[in-house]
């Protein structure tokens, strides 16, 4: 009987509500609203009337997409994704389309999106929520004649006060594009077109605009008495930089902004909670700056966190696992370390060690081997499988995979705390 992959690798670490489906962005004669009236109008409503606690209210305007930083830049660091946003409008279904189409999908159950933004008259604030990219990473390495082409979008469901130009909740998202190996040089049309299915999908796999939806599904507006949380430090030893592409590495703070982006989104998905985003990739001096799609341009201020997250990645191993004559397998184990933590008391809820492996069989016949994909598929289960445990869904892994003796105390005091950001 085979045992958990996780429990064969040692530790460097270590000794040994159903939604009514309707159309909520045409006004009562059918025609759409635009996003900047929205906005405008949601900031006047909302400086009406008496003060409104958080809570009496589940009433959110969709600001529709945005990209984050200045915008001056916008071009060089999103490209590709300008041009498909282009492309969608050329062909007559703009990307708030795109975003109503998703939505309808998969209706918010715990937030109304209104387009009658005189509804929100009397309340001390006006709550938007936009689809925010934060990177674009489009890579093309060659290995021995052969070019494997790699796109990743990052991304935040991102509710603002428009008012008080604030952050209030964040839900990160990404959008892998599937690594594919050609005998050419990608073409920008090649390139093009994997841009277009990370936002889109293909096959079982959701792009962003149905992760957005997906987001706004299961997304709340926090309580008077709500807490923030956020991924603050990520650390990369070499043993883990060493097995990371080149192109992580081109810019600083990349690498970084991909682990956090792994855990942040392995945490929201599973346990619903939000986060607030990491600084180092999307904020200077705890001020975020987005610029919506119909140009207006907005600094947003991020709240300090009541709980941090520190995690460092401290190595990927690759283990052989078992050999035939029709090929080998082999374990890919990532190691790394997690806590979380009151920043003013210095309290701990979770501080432990973790590791986990996953399996990839490699025929016989297969020349060239792409690490990368399985590196990233182990260190992506950890977080998931760790928020699994979070949301309830089963310590067994947990058990094996934590160097903590205390991790069900640990797991049982660190659901309480989410409970606490939600």
């Amino acid at each position: 009987m085979r045992t958990d992959p996780a429990a064969t690798i040692e530790d460097p670490t270590q000794s040994r509500v159903p939604a009514c489906r309707v159309n909520p962005f045409v006004d009562s004669c059918g025609a759409p609203f635009r996003r900047r009236d929205l906005l405008k109008l949601s900031a006047c409503a909302a400086a009406i009337g008496p003060l409104s606690a958080w809570g009496q209210t589940n009433e959110v305007a969709l600001a529709g997409l945005a990209y984050s930083g200045d915008a001056a830049s916008m071009a060089e660091r999103f490209p590709y994704s300008i041009a498909y946003e282009k492309s969608l409008k050329a062909a007559g279904k703009p990307a708030y389309a795109m975003l109503r189409d998703a939505i309808a999908q998969t209706p918010p159950q715990q937030i109304k999106l209104v387009a009658q933004i005189d509804e929100l008259k009397g309340r001390d604030q006006a709550i938007a929520v936009a689809l925010v990219i934060a990177s674009e990473t489009i890579s093309v390495e060659e290995f021995s004649g052969r070019y494997k082409l790699f796109v990743l979008i990052r991304a935040q469901a991102l509710f603002f006060d428009f008012k008080s130009m604030s952050v209030v909740r964040a839900y990160p998202i990404s959008s892998p594009f599937p690594p594919v190996t050609l005998d050419h040089t990608p073409t920008q049309a090649e390139i093009a077109n994997a841009v277009r299915t990370a936002y889109e999908g293909i096959g079982g796999s959701r792009g962003v605009w149905t992760r957005f939806a997906g987001a706004l599904s299961t997304a709340s507006l926090p309580t008077t008495t709500s807490r923030y949380l956020q991924v603050a430090r990520i650390g990369l030893k070499p043993e883990a930089t060493d097995k990371i592409p080149a192109y992580f590495a081109s810019k600083p703070g990349v690498a970084e902004t991909w682990a956090a982006d792994i855990v942040g989104e392995a945490l929201s998905t599973r346990t619903g909670v939000p986060i607030i985003p990491f600084s180092k990739g999307y904020a200077v001096g705890n001020v975020m700056s987005m610029r919506i799609s119909d140009g207006d341009v907005y600094n947003l201020k991020l709240p300090k966190p009541d709980y941090e997250i520190s995690v460092e990645l401290s190595a990927f191993r690759r283990i052989e696992y078992g050999k035939s004559a029709a090929g080998a397998s082999y374990i890919y184990g990532s190691y790394a370390s997690m806590k979380i933590e009151e920043p003013l008391s210095g309290k701990a809820y979770l501080n432990t060690s973790l590791k986990n492996g996953e399996i990839k069989l490699v025929p016989v016949t297969q020349t060239y081997v792409d690490d990368f994909p399985a590196f990233y598929d182990s260190v992506n289960g950890l977080f998931v499988k760790l928020s699994e445990a979070l949301a309830g869904k089963g310590n067994d892994w947990i058990k094996s995979a934590a160097a903590a003796p205390d991790i069900d105390k640990q797991i049982a005091d660190t659901r309480e705390l989410i409970k606490l950001c939600k």
